[in-house]
């Protein structure tokens, strides 16, 4: 994956840009915003309360699903640019193959043309007798040159064969990662689907209790939070709070929406740090430290399985994008089991 350090492009990752924007969006926005008649089988007796915590459970396991199709996608976009290379190289390596043939076929019909006469022999019946050991010695050193030239050639041809195998190896692995995309993609629809579901089955004072809860409140109050542990860290806090109101969008890394390791990845890229796509993976980019040494600028991450990830704003408040129709916003730092603080 390469060094956390090097400057990460903000894109919207996965294998059909379009198709995300269009469906997902929907798909996340409407979480909150589709909140009509309440669909078969819904639970109308169910508290409002319980509800929610399995919207929220629903929740969290999308962002599970969610991280596991940015690895995914991640895995694959990878693998596309090593197969590009790997075939840039083949054919490189059999343009070369092609020119060594040339030459060796020009060498091989000169020798026809003189009836395949030994060499020493058309020499001796030359007209220069004088200098028939120099020129020996010359045919001698051309023999020696076709024979490392054929031997380069079967080199050549043999690391050919060696790349074009890789090649196919990376077509197969960029084959079963893209079928694991759309694994992940699928899962992480259901799980919003059947949130939504749950959504519209609430009352109308409970779906706007939930809206409210969605939103978040005001900026909090950050005076005295201490400095940033970085000039780089500070600049990534600062973004990460130019995102804030910015909508959820799973699979996005900005910069007009963002799921949770996409706000933190793209922010520390505006500082020129790059981070690993995932939380798992930022979670060991960089020094960790205990949550009583946390600075504004550090990475919060959360659950035993690292599935989602803040920047610590300081003050015990974070910034994160939460969830589907929930906008970037400050959260409590103990909002959530913390898994580990983390500095770039």
């Amino acid at each position: 994956m390469g060094s956390h350090r090097r400057t990460a492009h903000s894109r919207q990752s996965g294998f059909d840009l379009g198709t995300r924007v269009t469906v997902l969006t929907v798909a996340a926005a409407g979480a909150v915003a589709a909140l009509g008649a309440a669909p078969a089988g819904a639970a109308p007796q169910d508290k409002p309360a319980d509800t929610k915590a399995e919207v929220d459970r629903l929740y969290e396991q999308a962002e599970q699903a969610t991280e596991s199709f940015n690895k995914a996608d991640e895995r694959a976009d990878r693998l596309r640019k090593d197969l590009a290379r790997t075939q840039d190289e083949v054919a490189r390596g059999q343009e070369r193959i092609n020119r060594m043939r040339q030459a060796l076929g020009m060498v091989a019909g000169a020798q026809y043309r003189t009836g395949g006469m030994d060499p020493s022999l058309v020499l001796m019946l030359s007209s220069d007798p004088e200098g028939y050991l120099d020129r020996a010695g010359t045919m001698d050193r051309i023999s020696a040159r076709q024979a490392d030239d054929l031997a380069e050639l079967q080199e050549a041809q043999r690391q050919s064969a060696q790349q074009r195998a890789e090649a196919q190896r990376q077509l197969a692995e960029l084959d079963r990662s893209r079928k694991a995309v759309a694994r992940h993609k699928h899962t992480v629809e259901k799980k919003l689907a059947k949130a939504r579901r749950l959504l519209n089955s609430m009352t109308g004072p409970d779906r706007a209790a939930f809206e409210r809860a969605s939103r978040g409140g005001a900026r909090p109050d950050l005076a005295g939070a201490g400095p940033a542990s970085s000039s780089r860290a500070a600049a990534a806090l600062a973004a990460a709070q130019s995102a804030l109101g910015k909508p959820y969008v799973w699979g996005a890394n900005g910069p007009s929406g963002f799921d949770c390791s996409g706000l933190t990845q793209w922010s520390y890229a505006q500082a020129g740090v790059g981070l690993p796509r995932t939380s798992q993976a930022q979670r060991y980019a960089g020094q960790q430290v205990s949550l009583s040494q946390a600075r504004p600028g550090d990475l919060v991450t959360y659950r035993n399985d690292a599935s989602h990830v803040g920047i610590y704003a300081g003050n015990g408040q974070v910034i994160h994008a939460p969830y589907p129709g929930a906008a970037v916003r400050y959260d409590p730092v103990g909002m959530m089991p913390v898994s580990s603080v983390t500095r770039p």
